[in-house]
């Protein structure tokens, strides 16, 4: 679906990498038609040896491209979209993964241009990535389709209304690094109980991947999975009785909805009031 398309990234950090390597590698399109704007040159001409694409200035990137990735952090985005304002039309499209930043920042200075906005998230580096789509409002499922086909190079996509990207943001795009706090609290733990850190991290490392892998292959849910293997009075429900005691769900709730605050700041919008709490 890219073939014929030229396909511009406005920064050259990890996710565009991740991006780039998927399609270039997977045959998506042609690399000569894949262009790079990154303020750092020994950044670009990496991304240019390793990958055979085509390094250019943001001018001659909104010129010759006819999707715009924007790939740069919220806090600069204002910044790229003053330098490209007047250069983008209704024959373009951007697609935005720039965190928490709504599709109508983008609307407000490209009025015809469609936009749609995507939360991958840092697996995408692996291949084992997971992003959410969303159309702003002059976006197609056409346009829709142009996304999904540079996301699906590098994982598993999903297409969610707008208004959900915000909690996406806080379960599967910053999620990652939840299962890496995880893992480190993990690898201390088994320090304490007698293991050296080389076989903490080796056991912890497997049981992470062989979970997942349940998740993913058994057709189960988390909680039979759970069930199934935390038998009464075993030591798998000694664990997880003491994070029951201490809390840990009500943790869980408070990280990831002030992962979904922040992400709406990070937006420009004001921090959504507090849910009811669930009866119980």
């Amino acid at each position: 679906m890219l073939e014929g398309n030229t396909i511009g990234f406005v920064g050259g950090g990890n996710m565009a990498e991740a991006l780039i390597s998927g399609i270039v590698r997977g045959g998506a399109t042609n690399p000569q038609d894949v262009y790079v704007a990154e303020k750092h040159p020994q950044r670009a001409a990496y991304l240019v040896e390793t990958y055979g694409i085509r390094a250019c200035s943001l001018a001659e990137l909104a010129e010759a491209a006819s999707i715009v990735v924007i790939a740069v952090k919220p806090q600069v985005v204002d910044e790229v979209l003053g330098e490209l304002a007047g250069r983008l039309g209704a024959d373009d499209l951007i697609v935005s993964v720039a965190a928490g930043v709504p599709t109508s920042r983008f609307e407000a200075v490209f009025a015809k241009t469609p936009v749609v906005r995507v939360m991958p998230n840092t697996p995408a580096l692996v291949s084992e990535g997971m992003s959410v789509i969303a159309a702003g409002a002059n976006a197609s499922k056409h346009h829709l389709g142009y996304a999904r086909a540079i996301l699906a190079t590098t994982g598993k996509v999903l297409e969610l209304d707008e208004a959900k990207l915000d909690a996406v943001t806080a379960v599967s795009g910053t999620g990652p690094a939840y299962f890496f706090y995880l893992a480190e609290a993990l690898v201390d733990a088994a320090e304490s109980v007698g293991l050296d850190r080389e076989a903490a991290a080796t056991l912890v490392v497997q049981t992470a991947v062989g979970a997942a892998a349940m998740l993913r292959d058994s057709g189960r849910d988390a909680v039979q999975l759970r069930e199934q293997v935390t038998s009464p009075g075993g030591t798998t429900a000694a664990g997880i009785g003491v994070l029951e005691d201490r809390g840990a769900r009500e943790l869980f709730t408070a990280m990831v909805t002030a992962a979904r605050d922040r992400s709406v700041e990070l937006g420009g919008g004001a921090k959504p009031e507090a849910s009811p709490p669930n009866p119980t």
